[in-house]
């Protein structure tokens, strides 16, 4: 029953951006925390500290965003980022630069996951001396199941064919500007 749990954990979180998401969360929660903290830690007060708690809370609500909804994930990166460079201004130097970098990281990684990224030709190997492959759904395959074959090896790729070449048709010529016009019609379109 552990390892089924433990199996599913991994499952889910390799089927978004786990990581992404938990450094905005944590961006988000340390620039929304340092308003809170004693006057004298504080580089700036009152008003000013309602811009650091609202970009704290978008950023946390932008990384819960990244691991439920893993197709706004593009959108979640770039607003984490630009709300985390903001913080830099609008937030004690981003949360005394430690949430800005979190937030960057986290908005970059966001940004950059793919649902099933292709494996790297080193992979392959790698996983043929382990014993097995991982698959996008996380369990282990024997040696030799990824391939069509059976033998373990990847078939050989052919070069993809030439599209076949069509002939474009030439352009019209243009109208000449010296052509007059013609006597029904007056080329500015007014009435006679």
């Amino acid at each position: 029953m552990l390892l089924s749990r433990r199996q599913r954990w991994r499952r889910w979180r390799r089927s978004r951006p786990f990581w992404g998401g938990l450094f905005a969360i944590l961006a988000g929660a340390w620039i929304c925390v340092l308003p809170l903290a004693p006057l004298k830690i504080m580089l700036q007060q009152g008003v000013a500290g309602i811009p650091s708690v609202l970009m704290g809370i978008v950023m946390v609500v932008l990384g819960l965003t990244a691991w439920f909804s893993p197709p706004q994930r593009g959108l979640a990166g770039v607003l984490t980022t630009v709300i985390a460079t903001a913080a830099l201004v609008l937030s004690n130097l981003g949360g005394f630069l430690i949430g800005t970098l979190l937030g960057i990281l986290g908005g970059g990684l966001m940004f950059a996951w793919q649902p099933y990224a292709a494996r790297r030709a080193g992979g392959a190997d790698a996983a043929g001396a382990s014993g097995g492959a991982d698959t996008p759904d996380g369990a282990d395959t024997p040696d030799g199941a990824d391939s069509p074959d059976g033998d373990g090896t990847e078939p050989a790729l052919s070069p993809a064919p030439s599209p076949a070449l069509t002939p474009v048709p030439a352009p019209a010529p243009p109208r000449s500007a010296t052509t007059p016009p013609t006597p029904h019609s007056d080329p500015q379109g007014a009435q006679p």
